[in-house]
């Protein structure tokens, strides 16, 4: 069975939600992302990468997005289904079709093909700091310079953790990008944001 057949498949099960699901279908249809079919699900990807899926469970199904922690989510209807576990993925949890607003659904789905076109992603840490989140924008200049990138993972995760907790606290973009330039430096010196104030 091909991808195609595997997708159809999937919507065409019976199944509780399965109204529910052809809904989310719909929606993602209408983006630019590529319809495909992984880990019995459907997948939505960008040039290859993965970008959200969509699932059903017993009691509900769901949108999962994998880069999901960089969404504004300015409902704050994002869950982590793993907590301590996961930390990149959220997910749009539905219990009926009635839960679906599609406005707002579309304008997540779209928002994380966007974040895909700029490269935002939780960027591997080498297991150096397994616990480490990264701001958004913090990740898409470390995708953008290589450079900046190796520095920054080069440092010890209590420096790599400083500098992430000092864009995050930042609370407007224009704040955050300034403290990007700034910090830039500093990370490519291969020194710490308060290494100054330290005793030697």
């Amino acid at each position: 069975m091909n991808v195609a057949s595997k997708v159809e498949a999937y919507f065409e099960e019976e199944h509780r939600f399965r109204e529910g699901v052809q809904i989310l279908r719909d929606l993602a249809v209408t983006t630019k992302a590529e319809e495909t079919f992984k880990w019995q699900s459907p997948v939505y990807a960008l040039n290859g990468k993965n970008v959200f899926w969509i699932s059903r469970f017993k009691n509900h199904f769901s949108i999962g997005f994998f880069n999901g922690i960089f969404l504004k989510d300015p409902e704050k209807i994002l869950v982590n289904a793993q907590k301590g576990k996961t930390q990149a993925m959220r997910h749009l949890k539905f219990e009926s079709v009635s839960d679906i607003d599609s406005i707002t659904v579309l304008a997540y789905m779209n928002e994380a093909l966007r974040n895909q076109e700029k490269g935002i992603q939780l960027l591997p840490n080498k297991g150096q700091n397994p616990n480490l989140i990264l701001p958004g924008l913090l990740a898409k200049a470390l995708t953008d310079s290589p450079e900046i990138k190796k520095a920054f993972y080069g440092l010890s995760p209590y420096r790599q953790r400083e500098y992430a907790e000092y864009i995050a606290n930042a609370k407007q973009e224009k704040t955050k990008l300034s403290r990007i330039e700034k910090i830039s430096i500093l990370i490519k010196a291969g020194r710490g944001l308060n290494d100054r104030y330290r005793s030697k």
